[in-house]
């Protein structure tokens, strides 16, 4: 079975994939490279002893999307492409609008146009906002988002709600995640993104081999024993676990 990973060469993506040959998938990789490397790529390549098509472009590029589909027989699709950083889309909101909601769009009308209809989605737990209790779970109340974010990934969520009650045999999985964390326990894969890490870990590596010369730990009045934050945090091998599993559950069902 042929499956679509768009921003395949990212964190989550390229451990996905890893985990995706390794239960006998086979994976094509879109990906525009501006946050992560196609070393990520070539690496799994050679973890897998696997041939792995890899396009470069923008997952809202037409003519790409119609030559995947093309040339190989899509049975699903899982969409990481995207742009993810919070303090950033602050000031880029139409950068975050464009890349997250309308390339998105582009990418599922291109599904239906081949009829392929299954579809995971990584969203994100800042669809919840400020959460009004804690644990959050899944009927948590979404939609009250702080930042653009935030807020195109709750933009997306509604939009394939209203996608799979218009076609009745579409089927989506959404997740939403907290932070990601960790490798492969070889150690070829992990975290790496170009410029400066969006995400604690990452930047605690880059102190740890002497790129960065300090971390610096924001907040000292939150409501903690130290008054330093807390973060919940889920290990990047669970998580693409989870989406694999997600695909194969969601192959079992129609609509």
């Amino acid at each position: 079975m042929s499956i679509l990973v768009t921003g395949g060469c990212g964190y989550i993506g390229v451990h996905t994939i890893y985990t995706l040959i390794s239960q006998g998938y086979d994976v094509i990789v879109l990906d525009n490279l501006t946050n992560s490397s196609i070393e990520s790529l070539e690496r799994v390549k050679l973890m897998t002893n696997h041939n792995i098509p890899f396009y470069k472009g923008d997952v809202g590029n037409k003519k790409i999307l119609v030559d995947i589909f093309n040339e190989h027989q899509i049975k699903a699709v899982m969409h990481f492409a995207g742009l993810k950083s919070v303090s950033e889309s602050i000031k880029k909101p139409i950068e975050y609008y464009s890349s997250n909601v309308m390339q998105t769009l582009s990418l599922i009308s291109t599904m239906i146009e081949y009829n392929v209809k299954s579809f995971i989605f990584s969203s994100s737990a800042t669809v919840y906002g400020k959460p009004k209790l804690c644990p959050i779970n899944e009927t948590h109340p979404i939609g009250k988002t702080t930042n653009p974010y935030g807020t195109s990934k709750l933009m997306m969520e509604l939009m394939l709600s209203d996608l799979c009650n218009a076609y009745d045999d579409f089927n989506v999985t959404i997740l939403r995640y907290f932070n990601p964390i960790g490798a492969h326990e070889s150690g070829n894969i992990g975290e790496h993104p170009n410029g400066i890490p969006n995400n604690l870990f990452p930047y605690l590596t880059k102190v740890a081999i002497g790129e960065y010369p300090y971390l610096k730990v924001y907040g000292c009045d939150y409501p903690t024993s130290d008054g330093s934050g807390v973060r919940d945090y889920i290990h990047v091998v669970d998580l693409a676990e989870a989406h694999v599993k997600a695909l194969s559950k969601i192959q079992s069902r129609l609509g």
